[in-house]
């Protein structure tokens, strides 16, 4: 039966502007735990969603996961059911899972579901939506595994009286591996030729061509995620000499749970870093401890001043400017690229649509998957791969380490190549 406050259903809001009727607001959800045991002040599903948020304000990129999947849940038990949150049952859990893969009426759900989707808005915009389309089998594995840590951290606040997804839990058979977060070599050629196709007729132009390049490259050679390469500086790369006497250039890359690992810096990443670099005015190598950022907004140079163009990607403060590009630019960035060399694609005709159609849904993370993919088809150890790409514990006090450290770096610059 659909809920009859109109207003909420019509108009989802981001949970900073969300005013819930006060029937719906889990004051008296049937799932609220009872006795004086509560371990939050929160007396409504809302309060108790942002206790368990602000455990995570110090990771931005967690805490902008963990709302979204939160808003959604909340927002979909307040429309589709007419019930708030701590009223949810286990049928109702699975009745959301089926949602996810489909959410309808898209013009309520979906950002620009009405004429054309998928188009993201400000959370502040009117025309926001919780959605920008059907969720992969992937990310709905993932949303609910979220909102079980939700629910069952609520249980352990004392604010519920039970987990609604705790039935849900025994282990389901693994999904095949999803080729399409993949981009096999043939692909991969594909982006790298648009790439050095794009414009350089102006300044601006080769600015962003240089840019784009060395992201391009980061993100490959160096298999960092999106955060990685928003989050670190070019102070981080560093030379030593290895046990035969060879100076080897390394990269500390400070990652996803607040752990370090050595990334090698071969001689192809440390050339496009310098390359990078000289386009900027800068010295070809980083000094250590220098806090420029890995990737920079274009006009924010160390050779530039202020008083410089205005615009979106330029800086207007004094002396050389240490901004680093949001997560979102890069991902835009990213996205631009792929798009392009997308649309290259289909000039070509029907025949290359469905290759096409792969590229419209890469994202930076593909090239991560790429990356250890590629190193793997090359016969790079995988436990140097697993190293690479930060899937174990960093460990560097060790002599016997050390020497592993440089076996995986002397492999990974033979055969892990980007050959622009």
């Amino acid at each position: 039966m659909p809920p009859s406050h109109n207003l909420v259903a019509l108009h989802p809001a981001p949970l900073e502007a969300l005013a819930i009727p006060a029937e719906l607001d889990g004051r008296a959800g049937t799932n609220r735990a009872t006795g004086s045991h509560a371990q939050i002040a929160a007396t409504n599903d809302l309060d108790a969603i942002r206790a368990w948020l602000a455990r995570f304000a110090v990771k931005p990129a967690t805490f902008d996961s963990y709302r979204k999947e939160a808003e959604r849940l909340l927002l979909w038990s307040l429309v589709e059911l007419g019930k708030p949150l701590s009223s949810l049952t286990h049928e109702d859990c699975l009745r959301y899972r089926h949602f996810l893969a489909d959410p309808q009426p898209a013009a309520t759900w979906v950002a620009g579901g009405g004429a054309g989707g998928g188009r993201k808005h400000p959370r502040g915009d009117a025309r926001w939506r919780p959605f920008h389309g059907p969720l992969s089998p992937t990310s709905i594995r993932q949303a609910m595994v979220i909102l079980n840590v939700l629910f069952s951290w609520l249980v352990q606040a004392g604010y519920l009286a039970g987990n609604p997804l705790a039935l849900s839990r025994q282990r389901t058979p693994k999904a095949a591996p999803r080729i399409t977060r993949y981009l096999e070599p043939g692909l991969w050629q594909e982006v790298k030729d648009f790439i050095a196709s794009m414009p350089q007729e102006t300044a601006r132009d080769r600015a962003h061509y240089h840019r784009v390049r060395w992201l391009f490259t980061l993100l490959y050679l160096g298999g960092l995620r999106i955060a990685e390469a928003g989050g670190n500086s070019m102070g981080q790369f560093f030379v030593r000499r290895d046990a035969d006497g060879t100076m080897r250039w390394w990269l500390t890359v400070h990652g996803k749970g607040d752990r370090d690992r050595l990334v090698p810096a071969t001689r192809e990443l440390m050339t496009e870093l310098s390359r990078y670099r000289q386009h900027l005015g800068m010295t070809a190598l980083p000094s250590p401890n220098e806090t420029t950022p890995l990737v920079l907004p274009i006009g924010s140079t160390a050779g530039r001043t202020a008083g410089r163009t205005t615009g979106p990607d330029r800086t207007t403060t004094e002396g050389p400017s240490r901004r680093p590009l949001t997560r979102a630019a890069l991902h835009t960035i990213v996205k631009d690229v792929f798009a392009g060399a997308a649309g290259r694609l289909r000039e070509r005709g029907e025949a290359f649509a469905a290759r096409a159609d792969l590229l419209d849904q890469a994202s930076a993370h593909w090239l991560r998957h790429s990356a250890g993919s590629h190193m793997a088809d090359n016969q790079v150890d995988l436990r140097l791969v697993r190293d690479n790409l930060g899937h174990a514990s960093l460990t560097t006090t060790s002599l016997y380490l050390h020497v592993d450290d440089d076996r995986r770096h002397h492999e990974t610059d033979e055969k892990h190549r980007i050959d622009w």
